[in-house]
């Protein structure tokens, strides 16, 4: 719907057992993905470590396809290396920036005005929704949390917020802050990535911050789809 024109031309028909097919080349892709979540749900690796299974496991089904030569290993390291590189030099960035704030105490200060308006729990986390947008437009998401949950975790708490709810609504309004400009971390990421203006990359970027405020909607209209499943997983 948006931006159509960019979209490829579609291909020719295909008949069922041409789809069926050329859909057999997904399973290793489906298997890898079983392969790392498996690590870590299985209790083998924490979610960064799981990277590791991830690299092994695209190595042995690079090796078996045929498509792992020195060539190709070597162009793979060093996109690895340019990118790691890169996300460094934002994460250096956005650490002094974080200590730049956390000294001047802007952060802290901007939660204790909140927590003196008398908000009800709906007013508290609409304010709070736009605290951390806001917030995220200048630091990077751990951040964010870091230097203002000793302030704001009280707050929730006392308005009779459920904590297990505000963690998962916190995950989704800071990933709302970081496709935010001009200091939205994954927009430099993206920037780094297609070497596009970083303007260019916020507006195409906004039909997904959109899709972020509607989840943050729901799960404060229909409180059940946050809690549901956790509490499926704590009974008895």
């Amino acid at each position: 719907m948006i931006n159509h024109h960019r979209m490829p031309a579609a291909d020719d028909h295909l008949s069922f057992r041409e789809k069926m097919r050329a859909s057999l080349r997904l399973f290793p892709v489906i298997g890898l993905i079983l392969f790392v979540l498996g690590s870590i749900y299985g209790g083998l690796a924490t979610a960064t470590e799981a990277a590791v299974f991830g690299v092994f496991g695209a190595l042995v089904l690079s090796l078996l396809t045929g498509t792992l030569n020195r060539k190709t290993f070597m162009a793979s390291l060093m996109g690895a290396t340019r990118t790691s590189c890169m996300i460094a030099f934002i994460l250096a960035g956005a650490a002094f920036l974080t200590i730049a704030m956390g000294f001047t105490g802007i952060p802290r200060a901007l939660a204790e005005g909140i927590a003196t308006m008398g908000l009800s729990p709906l007013g508290l986390i609409v304010m709070l929704t736009l605290f951390f947008v806001v917030l995220g437009c200048f630091l990077d998401g751990i951040s964010v949390v870091v230097l203002t949950t000793s302030v704001v975790l009280p707050m929730v708490q006392q308005a009779g917020i459920d904590l297990l709810w505000f963690g998962i609504y916190l995950v989704l309004v800071v990933e709302m802050s970081q496709i935010t400009p001009p200091v939205g971390f994954n927009l430099f990421v993206l920037q780094g990535l297609t070497g596009k203006n970083i303007l260019k990359i916020a507006v195409y970027s906004l039909p997904f911050f959109l899709l972020l405020l509607l989840a943050v909607v729901l799960v404060t209209a229909f409180p059940e789809i946050a809690t549901w499943l956790p509490s499926q997983m704590t009974r008895g």
